[in-house]
């Protein structure tokens, strides 16, 4: 009779210790099996000219900023005027990839709170997004002059975040860090 309670029992507790354990880690700080790899191939619509394609080649030359927004992300608000002062600085090249967003909604997102981007790309369907491991927007990711993803972050930039792991990874890559 203890013995039918036992294993349901144990079961039980080595679930709860699991769960413990996995709500005690920060959700930012999920590993990215891309860090060190190339940014996957992509062929997308700019934002402000449809029949723009942009390529992974287009974007090499200089390290740069990939942020995945969407109008729709109410986080994307959090981090806006920080990417916007940031695209001020002129330091350092913003790309925004519009993740699974209507265009429409997404130029008039950037019409009403202002355009921090050098150039926007269109993912409607969450291609790229799949292909860089996107959990969720907003998501940014810091890409070297050869295209090679350098580190990524999970959730709304900060100016802790920028201060602590951006800005000395963009100038160990050589940019006029922000």
């Amino acid at each position: 009779m203890r013995l039918r309670f036992a294993v349901p029992l144990g079961l039980f507790v080595t679930l709860v210790v699991v769960l413990a354990v996995g709500l005690t880690r920060d959700p930012r700080l999920l590993p990215s099996p891309l860090i060190g790899k190339p940014l996957p191939a992509f062929n997308l619509a700019s934002l402000a000219t449809i029949d723009r394609k942009v390529s992974r080649a287009d974007l090499l030359g200089h390290p740069y900023l990939l942020n995945v927004w969407a109008s729709w992300c109410v986080a994307c608000r959090d981090e806006h005027a920080l990417l916007i002062d940031l695209g001020h600085r002129g330091k350092v090249d913003i790309i925004g990839l519009n993740y699974k967003d209507e265009r429409e909604a997404a130029s008039h997102w950037l019409r009403d709170r202002g355009d921090p981007y050098r150039l926007v790309l269109c993912d409607p369907l969450g291609q790229l997004g799949l292909d860089l491991g996107v959990y969720g927007v907003p998501e940014t990711f810091v890409i070297d002059a050869a295209g090679v993803i350098r580190h990524k972050h999970v959730g709304p930039l900060t100016d802790a975040v920028l201060a602590q792991e951006i800005t000395p990874l963009l100038a160990q890559l050589g940019t006029r860090a922000p």
